[in-house]
């Protein structure tokens, strides 16, 4: 992953700020959380449609911001394909693994929100 980002334009700026609102919540389950894995990772479901989104609207060559919202895609993609479909009640192995790979997505999530927030001037903003 890149270590700096600095948007080319406007509009570049504007996705990148998209980007940073949408990892700011989709990780962790909310607190409606029915206990399943499905539901679980709603979240990252919502991230991935955002990232969608903010590529179809802009999606430069050589863009930072599209590489970094293809970034999220691939972080995201390993969780949801395992858990998406997983209605059944977690066990305490089952939650400890869906915790982690949960967790490294949230540490993706955070490096990238880190990126943007300096790159894009609200580093002063709470992550």
């Amino acid at each position: 992953m890149a270590a700096h980002w600095t948007p080319r334009d406007e509009a570049e700026l504007t996705a990148g700020w998209q980007l940073w609102l949408a990892l700011g919540s989709c990780a962790w389950p909310g607190p409606d959380w029915d206990g399943t894995p499905a539901e679980a990772v709603r979240g990252l479901e919502r991230c991935f449609t955002t990232c969608d989104e903010i590529l179809a609207a802009y999606d430069q060559p050589g863009s930072a911001v599209a590489g970094l919202v293809r970034s999220m895609i691939l972080a995201a993609n390993w969780t949801l394909e395992l858990w998406r479909d997983d209605s059944n009640p977690l066990d305490s192995e089952r939650a400890a693994l869906l915790h982690a790979d949960l967790a490294a997505f949230a540490d993706h999530a955070e490096s990238v929100r880190a990126l943007l927030a300096a790159g894009g001037g609200w580093a002063s903003l709470p992550l």
